[in-house]
């Protein structure tokens, strides 16, 4: 069960960035629709969106902070080239791209609140596995392998 949940949590967490990078791309495509915009510019961010995906850490791979420091900057390292060309002085050139320009934010707004809600429940089952380590020992089989799960919050056991 409590393996059930750091997989929701996991799962929600994902799928928000992955509506994060496919709004993106939507305000990418709405960008390159508008008069003047510089096509060789927002073709760069649409391939550094595209590459997320693939950059991003997984639940084995984020034991190491320095994956998901480097996710988290080229991340920040894209949006902070494209909010100024999406909204020059908070003024998007269309309302779509308002809206998305808005629907980023919120986005962005709430990694740090599923990063919390993962580590809870990564945290609830790491001490459940410590206290019972012998008897999932015993058990054998798929349970043998049972680990303690890496958590975003450094010193954090």
């Amino acid at each position: 069960m409590l393996s059930d949940s750091v997989d929701v949590k996991w799962r929600n967490m994902t799928e928000s960035d992955d509506q994060k990078i496919g709004v993106t791309g939507l305000l990418l495509r709405e960008l390159k629709s508008q008069p003047g915009a510089n096509a060789t510019q927002l073709q760069g961010l649409e391939r550094a969106n595209a590459r997320l995906k693939t950059r991003r850490y997984t639940q084995q791979t984020m034991g190491s902070s320095e994956l998901i420091d480097q996710y988290d900057a080229a991340q920040d390292s894209l949006f902070r080239v494209l909010m100024p060309v999406a909204s020059p002085n908070g003024n998007a050139p269309t309302e779509n791209a308002r809206n998305f320009v808005e629907g980023l934010q919120q986005l962005d707004a709430g990694v740090v609140g599923f990063r919390v809600q993962y580590d809870r429940a990564a945290m609830q089952y790491n001490n459940y596995v410590k206290l019972h380590q012998a008897e999932i020992q015993s058990l054998g089989g798929k349970y043998s392998g049972v680990k303690l799960l890496p958590l975003f919050t450094l010193g954090a056991k």
